[in-house]
């Protein structure tokens, strides 16, 4: 069980590329065996999710990665509720990707992204907690000569009924690690949760907040030294020429080592040392031909992209809405543009590494352990019984960590210096000049009424980039990106929440030089702007109240009309705002979870400030694991959404991006926050996401309000361009 397989490197990389981000579940996962396997103090393995320690301990392996979303804590509460354990005692700890590989993937899926942490865990999870119960309580009645059925367990306790007698999970540990695993486990009825459902503390704040919690940055390994990187500022362009002894002989300075074709490195005893003999050394880069890209440049492409000559992939389709459009009695239209936008994470990119012949290593925060394995088996050229990835908390992940760039860069420059740890540590700029943008679109909204003014055919047709095109082209369906058409389908994960006679939903994929990435939330949060503020103008243009007239148009959506009464309801939709304040609202789908969310603002000098005052959020995520950290979630999602309506946006210069800092890059402050109000509505049946849905309602409720503060409607993010600030 715990000899490590001689797996082809090769085999393992292709096979790690080919099932992208997310690898794929329905597992064999095996949840114990007659051999003990010993955590590392050498307390019994009950199964690979479960470790008991002779006190009463219980370690609880968790394969996702924790970043500030709380996944860690709601996983834990997952293996717990079925394990009957006491929460009180409950530690947790990660498995290494390698350890996973060398038991056939026990752990599952390492990805943390698409908010699917939870949701793609949730039944497997469960079903390690309860078998390890079931395996507990066999030990005990076999001690005992008794049935299994007699006896029950609760807080780490197991009671045999008749008689009284008690024993706790650490003192029968031992026996059950011998035990086979049942064949299989029942889960309990969510009817029956006990500790899921419950708004329990997060099992990380303490060493947090102490200042004890371990990030990639705050590493450090006997002997290390530190590099510092700089990559061609133009996107796809290469190193041409760089002049190594002009920084030789300065402090500090270990190595200059070219990484790959796009980048140079130093290594020096201290990073400072790296950065100053860096910026120091002369370098000559090629660009590849991109060095004329512009914005202005990318919209005129985008542009040519609503040209009906130009070939479109269609996402979602009823009737025939062109048809519909053209004998309208009424038509209205608008373009509305979203802009590159950074993750701008508050921990720069790093990697440390140790590189010998017969052994890699490597320590680094990531959103997904296999993909970083992958890309060291990748980088060290070893196979994956002589490799390892040491997974750290992340300092903001939000989809930047789910790449791994910066993980093959810290192994192919240890790889220059073997037997000494390398700490890669990316500049601020770097971090933001160098990452995976929310991709740039540009979308053509056209609606039709008839002389009843009602809602006919709408035709939504968005030209821009493809993430899958460049980050998974093997994910593309005939050449279509479904990543695209988020919240905007006919049923799934992501589905419109309104009925039109006619609707047509295309995508002209237009792929700029400048890479895309899953930025959290991910296409919801244009295509709600598109959709909602259009839904608005829609309302208006016939002179309907916004709410009545999406309701028209969700009787067969119950699911998405709840969300949204709720959120109308607590925000006081149809009864007179304070004076000077106004309302606007919107609801979407994304992640498998229903959100809608409801904004009160006022508008000062003249339109030029706005002070968001209130935004209500309501999700129903089928179950809600916590309902604490839910709430804490909504919130940070209304912070990063808008954070990223007034001031995320990225420009392209010389086929650059522009933006290098937070001087240029802004996030929202303490003091522009508004109050948040969070209303969960768990319908059961099904597990939605909770970390990013709610982020794409924000932007289009407070873009909905300033319309009916002002009369004019904003079309394009971030308001920064516009001249407007938070008041």
């Amino acid at each position: 069980m715990n000899h490590m397989p001689k797996l082809d490197r090769r085999a393992f990389v292709i096979g790690s590329a080919a099932l992208g981000s997310g690898l794929a579940l329905g597992l064999d996962i095996p949840l114990g065996g007659p051999t003990v396997a010993r955590a590392a103090d050498g307390s019994p393995e009950i199964n690979a999710w479960v470790v008991i320690r002779p006190d009463d301990t219980v370690v609880i392996r968790i394969a996702r990665s924790e970043m500030g979303q709380g996944s860690l804590t709601g996983l834990a509460q997952l293996v717990a509720e079925e394990l009957e354990c006491d929460w009180s005692k409950v530690t947790t700890e990660y498995p290494t990707p390698g350890q996973s590989v060398a038991r056939k993937r026990a752990w599952g899926d390492f990805s943390t992204g698409g908010s699917r942490g939870i949701r793609a865990s949730a039944d497997y999870v469960r079903k390690g907690g309860a078998t390890a119960r079931a395996m507990l309580i066999q030990a005990a009645a076999e001690e005992w000569k008794v049935p299994v059925s007699e006896c029950t367990t609760a807080n780490s306790v197991i009671t045999h009924t008749p008689s009284g007698r008690k024993t706790t999970y650490g003192m029968v540990a031992e026996a059950a690690a011998k035990l086979a695993p049942p064949a299989d486990v029942k889960v309990k009825d969510p009817k029956d949760w006990k500790l899921v459902g419950k708004g329990v503390k997060r099992l990380d704040t303490a060493d947090k907040t102490t200042g004890k919690m371990l990030y990639g940055i705050d590493m450090k390994l006997p002997g290390m030294l530190n590099a510092a990187i700089k990559q061609c500022p133009v996107f796809g362009g290469k190193v041409k020429s760089f002049d190594e002894a002009k920084v030789a002989n300065m402090k500090g300075v270990k190595k200059v080592v070219k990484v790959g074709d796009s980048s140079v490195a130093v290594v020096a005893d201290t990073w400072w040392h790296a950065k100053t003999a860096l910026d120091a050394m002369p370098i000559v880069w090629d660009d590849g031909g991109n060095g004329q890209v512009s914005s202005a440049s990318i919209a005129k492409w985008l542009e040519e992209g609503f040209d009906p000559s130009q070939p479109t992939y269609i996402g979602n389709e009823n009737g025939d809405a062109k048809a519909a459009i053209a004998s309208a009695a009424k038509k209205v239209e608008a373009f509305y543009d979203y802009p590159y936008q950074n993750h701008a994470t508050m921990e720069p990119m790093n990697a440390t590494a140790l590189y010998t012949a017969d052994r890699c290593e490597v320590w680094c925060g990531t959103q997904n352990g296999e993909a970083a394995f992958a890309a060291t088996l990748e980088a060290s050229g070893l196979p994956a019984d002589k490799c390892d990835v040491h997974k750290l908390i992340l300092g903001g992940g939000f989809g930047r960590r789910g790449q791994t760039d910066y993980v093959r860069q810290a192994v192919l420059i240890a790889k220059e210096m073997p037997g000494t740890p390398i700490k890669l540590l990316w500049t601020r700029e770097e971090d933001m000049q160098h990452g995976y943008y929310h991709p740039v679109t540009r979308c053509k909204m056209t609606g039709a009424f008839d002389a009843n003014n009602n809602l006919t055919a709408l035709h939504m047709r968005i030209s821009g980039q493809s993430i899958l095109f460049t980050l998974r082209p093997e994910a593309l369906v005939n050449g279509k990106d479904p990543v695209t058409f988020q919240g905007l389908n006919a049923s799934g994960e992501t589905a419109i929440g309104y009925s039109v006679p006619n609707l047509l939903i295309e995508h002209s994929m237009r792929n700029p030089h400048v890479p895309p990435g899953f930025w959290r939330g991910v296409n919801v949060n244009h295509n709600a702007i598109y959709l909602e503020c259009f839904m608005d103008e829609l309302a208006q243009s016939v002179g309907q109240d916004p709410l009545e007239f999406r309701r028209k148009l969700m009787s067969k959506h119950p699911k998405h009309l709840a969300v949204l009464n709720a959120v109308a309801e607590r925000i006081g939709w149809g009864t007179p705002a304070p004076q000077g304040v106004y309302r606007g609202l919107a609801q979407f789908m994304g992640f498998n979870s229903y959100v809608a969310g409801a904004a009160e603002i006022s508008v000062t000098d003249n339109g030029s400030k706005i002070k968001v005052h209130r935004i209500v959020g309501a999700t129903d995520p089928g179950y809600a694991v916590n309902p604490a950290q839910i709430d804490r979630q909504v919130a940070g999602s209304f912070v990063y959404g808008l954070s990223g309506l007034f001031y995320g946006g990225c420009t392209v210069k010389d086929g650059r991006i522009e933006q290098a800092n937070f001087d240029s890059y802004n996030s929202m402050r303490i003091a522009e926050m508004p109050k948040v109000e969070s209303i969960i509505i768990p319908s059961g049946g099904f597990w939605g996401g909770v970390g990013e849905p709610t982020i794409c309602v924000a932007a289009p409720a407070v873009l909905n309000a300033y319309f009916l503060a002002t009369g004019k409607r904003i079309r394009s993010v971030p308001l920064k361009d516009q001249n407007i600030a938070f008041a």
